[in-house]
């Protein structure tokens, strides 16, 4: 069938030495209309301050802005420390300072989540994350730290009305539950609670009321189609695009979007359900997008 609504990629990458314009390009081609932009942080020297957490999250805003301008699509922003960053400063650190390292860890996460909320509050950007905990194995005490400070975020979001993109393990049947247990002791609005990454499984029984973010893989289409009419109010599909020169085929591409988007209406799925994933869902847990 045709549809002529609009499409969002709701996990995207951009790197200034990856492809950068030319990737969200690619995605407009072949009819995506907004992207959620993600900040991606470099890996291999992350901030350790707050100031440096600010200066690498105003690129990602600006660079939202070159999208905007230069290709013309809808943006939004979500900004927030890598669970993978923290941990490993969390090793690194403890590893060589003990209790004083473990603190040091803690104050600047903590200082990496301030800086975020600037960007918010003056409407730079619409989402903290993405934040979350793990997915590989960690000690104990890396475990424990990580969901304490993903719990003190969610009071945070709670209190300040935002929502969270959340990186978990992907794994358990049990993390849907688990995450929402947390959430709720928060106050938290689980419908602002997005998990990332998700497996495309969206029953309501499954998600526990977050938002599943389906990484739109070949393999999500049938899973989609068998569970879509049990979800509990909405999803949305993502490609976690990388933009990493050095690891062309990791997770997926920036076209995926735009043809699982028709797959799933040729296979049957009601177009006010993909208006729902690209437009209404978007708005109730962002807020508006900013436009070209």
């Amino acid at each position: 069938m045709v549809y002529d609504g609009p499409v969002m990629d709701n996990h995207f990458h951009l790197n200034r030495q990856g492809r950068f314009l030319d990737a969200a390009r690619d995605f407009q081609r072949v009819g995506g209309t907004h992207i959620v932009l993600v900040h991606c942080p470099d890996f291999s020297s992350p901030p350790t301050t707050r100031e440096g957490h600010s200066k690498a999250y105003r690129d990602t805003v600006e660079m939202a802005a070159s999208v905007r301008k230069e290709v013309g699509l809808s943006t939004r922003v979500v900004l927030g420390p890598h669970p993978a960053a923290f941990a490993h400063q969390f090793e690194k650190w403890v590893l060589e300072d003990g209790e004083d390292g473990k603190q040091q860890a803690v104050n600047n996460y903590r200082d990496s989540i301030d800086a975020a909320l600037p960007f918010i509050e003056e409407g730079e950007a619409h989402a903290v994350g993405e934040v979350g905990r793990p997915h590989w194995p960690v000690s104990a005490d890396i475990w424990a730290l990580s969901n304490e400070l993903l719990e003190e975020t969610m009071h945070l979001a709670a209190q300040g009305g935002f929502s969270l993109q959340l990186h978990v393990e992907g794994e358990s049947d049990e993390t849907y539950g688990d995450l929402a247990k947390m959430a709720l002791r928060q106050g938290m609005d689980l419908t602002r609670l997005v998990r990332h990454y998700s497996p495309p499984n969206i029953d309501r029984n499954y998600t526990h009321g977050l938002t599943p973010s389906v990484l739109a893989g070949k393999g999500a289409i049938e899973t989609l189609l068998a569970t879509y009419e049990q979800r509990s109010h909405g999803f949305f599909l993502e490609t976690d695009y990388m933009d990493d020169l050095r690891r062309p085929g990791a997770v997926l591409g920036p076209k995926t979007v735009p043809k699982r988007t028709k797959q799933l209406l040729d296979a049957g799925v009601p177009e006010d359900v993909m208006w729902d994933t690209h437009h209404d869902l978007p708005l109730r847990v962002y807020g508006e997008a900013t436009s070209p």
